[in-house]
């Protein structure tokens, strides 16, 4: 039975958060919000809303475990699988916007501040908030930029579909609810999977919930590549890493500080970080290939090997 409660509610909380990136995007549109602005905080960080749902439902429920390795499983198969996948799948690339100068520091610095921060074995409320200044920085950095490196990159459709305020609020909420209480429902019936089968909780919220929980990336990463638009998955991977860590497991540890098993989770930990140097390394030579592709599945197949 947990395992037909685990694929509904994972189902409720990728459809939920589906409803709401659409109709943040139609809000912003409504306001004559740039489409820079769309691309890379809505969308960017409304894919990141099932990683938040479940990691700050964990921490609610005592489960750091699930809350942590579920930010490090979703940063990890963002990069390795969903944007591998990006490069191999893509004819070309040629991103209008330098992904290296503008936006390689917030690749790695939430990274190395993460490390930094799980030295003494917890992430503490005053770690949570240092966290959320850094989505704060993050989203000011966004707003004076450049408005024109990621244009197009949003759903023309909307832009054709007169706004409704009702029909808005009313889908928003019921995005919010399917993602809230799709939560719930993943982190309980996925601590009782995790006892089932004598595993721990990290690996399910690593693998199960933190796989489960990247498919918005995913979707809107094979749909931008199906529109021509391949080059935004980068900035899509990008937001959603920045927001994991420093929204994500910001407002977790805000609700019950989270701790961490340094020793068990060393490896996990360490691929993180061989992945977003990797990334930063891609974007530093412009590796926007099948090359880049097989630098990034190499880094997922040790992790799954080294895992199972």
């Amino acid at each position: 039975m947990d395992f037909i409660i685990f694929t509904a509610a994972m189902a409720a909380l990728v459809y939920g958060a589906g409803f709401v990136i659409k109709e943040s995007e139609r809000i912003a549109l409504h306001f004559n919000i740039s489409h820079f602005v769309i691309g890379a905080t809505l969308v960017a960080f409304g894919t990141s809303m099932p990683e938040m749902a479940a990691s700050m439902m964990a921490s609610y429920a005592g489960k750091s475990d699930i809350a942590v390795a579920n930010v490090v499983g979703s940063n990890i198969f963002n990069i390795v699988l969903i944007l591998g996948i990006v490069l191999l799948v893509s004819k070309s690339m040629h991103p209008k916007r330098n992904l290296f100068e503008r936006d390689g520091a917030w690749v790695i610095v939430p990274v190395i501040i993460f490390m930094i921060m799980i030295q003494d074995g917890i992430i503490s409320r005053s770690d949570g908030l240092l966290y959320l200044l850094i989505m704060v920085s993050y989203l000011i950095f966004l707003f004076t930029g450049s408005k024109d490196d990621l244009e197009g990159g949003i759903d023309e459709d909307l832009i054709k579909e007169k706004f409704n305020w009702t029909k808005t609020i009313m889908l928003l909420a019921v995005g919010f609810l399917l993602t809230i209480g799709g939560a719930n429902f993943v982190v309980e019936s996925g601590t009782n999977i995790a006892r089932i089968f004598g595993v721990s909780e990290w690996i399910i919220g690593l693998f199960l919930i933190a796989l489960g929980t990247s498919l918005p990336e995913l979707v809107v990463s094979l749909v931008a590549i199906k529109n021509g638009n391949a080059e935004m998955s980068i900035g899509n991977v990008i937001g959603s890493n920045i927001a994991n860590l420093s929204m994500v497991l910001g407002a977790a540890s805000l609700i019950n500080p989270l701790t961490i098993d340094l020793d068990a989770t060393k490896f996990d930990v360490y691929i993180m970080v061989a992945a977003s140097l990797t990334l930063l390394f891609i974007l530093a030579n412009k590796l926007y290939n099948k090359a880049g592709a097989i630098f990034l599945l190499t880094i997922l197949a040790l992790f799954i090997l080294n895992t199972f």
